[in-house]
């Protein structure tokens, strides 16, 4: 038998092994052996910081709230008082506990004067570890100071602005704030903010970030969905950054506003949303709240009476959502005759005054979210007129609403 072809015996076959075992380490380059034999350093931890600008929310006569993140762990509180001098301390405290080792912050400042102006600034004491009876403090941080005024008890006015279908382009929310030069007691965001809710990040950066550095550490903002922000694995955790409801009803000076939550356009039972939507019954459950509404002093008092919500029930064509909102909101609105509605979702802004048989009202849509289509809605209500102005993104008029109170 040829050599060649003899079976291996079995420490031959070991011996091979072991050397083609050397040779294959061998061959590994030194980098990679080094690589293998040394552990790579942990990264250095991320200096301490805010993440966004402080933001306020949910203003009222005697209160306000202030919100912000940071990048760590922290314990956080809000130094505040009627000069620049401060000299008052508020943090959050539930069951006994201050708010401690979290990243997102909400304090409310009580008791405050009707009509005042406060001035603020937030601070964070990073936590670098939190044992069960040893915590260990590292850096404070605080913000720069700030001043907002708090709503008059009764004022003779009210203004606001309203900013719809931005859709994740953060540079439009600056820009459009610009366009306005006249003083606002309050911003709202009238849905579709975002495309989805992905993370923090989003948030962040798409929102909060772009709204802090341009108005809302000195004047609040408020803040209801569009069908757009119930989509997304992050959806759910999108209210933990806002203080309020995404509807809801408040009586300011001579205006009575109630927001609804219009929800998605399409039916529950679409493929997208996978059977794990409700928003029929959530509809229904507003349109019942209305009918409360509507019995209270605040609304029937009002000079006038406002509804803003992100899909219009006429001008949206004949999707699921729109049909199922004129249904249940077209006649409440009629019946108790609301002066002005406000809405988006279209992307087509415009301005639609009364059609008799349909909406006795006008109907307001801003525009977005791309450039030429974008808008900023101002309005301004005293006792007796209530004005409003649409502006493209280009600071041009593209019309406005002119009401006498019918009250």
């Amino acid at each position: 038998m040829d050599k060649s072809t003899q079976p291996t015996s079995r420490r031959g076959f070991l011996g091979k092994l072991t050397k083609a075992g050397l040779l294959g380490a061998a061959a590994v380059s030194p980098v990679a052996r080094a690589a293998a034999a040394v552990a790579e350093p942990a990264p250095a931890p991320a200096a301490f910081a805010f993440q966004c600008p402080p933001y306020l929310q949910h203003p009222t006569p005697n209160s306000m709230t202030v919100m912000w993140l940071s990048n760590n762990p922290s314990y956080s509180w809000v130094e505040y008082g009627e000069t620049d001098q401060l000299g008052q301390k508020a943090f959050h405290v539930e069951n006994g506990i201050a708010d401690s080792y979290n990243t997102l912050h909400k304090v409310v400042l009580t008791g405050l004067k009707p009509g005042t102006t406060y001035y603020y600034t937030v601070k964070s004491k990073e936590i670098t570890d939190f044992q069960p009876y040893k915590l260990t403090y590292g850096e404070t941080i605080g913000s720069e100071v700030y001043s907002f005024k708090t709503p008059a008890e009764k004022p003779d006015t009210v203004s606001w602005v309203v900013l719809n279908d931005i859709h994740d382009r953060p540079a439009s929310i600056p820009h459009l704030i610009s366009l306005n030069k006249d003083f606002f007691d309050f911003v709202f965001l009238n849905g579709d903010m975002f495309d989805y809710q992905q993370d923090e990040k989003q948030i962040i950066d798409h929102l909060l970030l772009p709204a802090g550095q341009s108005f809302a550490s000195r004047a609040p903002f408020i803040f209801t969905r569009g069908n757009h922000e119930t989509r997304g694995k992050y959806r759910r955790e999108l209210g933990n950054y806002f203080h309020g409801d995404y509807y809801w009803a408040k009586a300011w000076g001579p205006v009575h506003f109630t927001v609804l939550d219009t929800g998605e356009d399409k039916p529950d039972d679409h493929p997208v949303y996978a059977g794990i939507v409700d928003f029929d019954n959530y509809r229904t459950q507003q349109a019942e709240w209305f009918k409360t509404v509507v019995k209270t002093p605040e609304f029937k008092k009002a000079k006038f009476r406002v509804v803003m919500m992100h899909i219009p029930h006429y001008y949206s064509g004949d999707w699921h959502g729109p049909m199922h909102c004129r249904e249940l909101f077209g006649p409440l609105f009629e019946e108790h005759k609301i002066d002005l509605f406000i809405a988006g979702h279209t992307h087509r802004y415009g301005i639609h005054q009364p059609v008799a048989g349909q909406h006795s009202y006008p109907i307001v849509i801003g525009g977005g979210p791309k450039e030429g289509n974008r808008t900023l809605i101002k309005v301004r209500a005293t006792d007796k007129q209530l004005d409003l102005v649409m502006l493209k993104d280009d600071g041009s008029h593209a019309g406005k609403v002119e009401l006498k109170s019918r009250r």
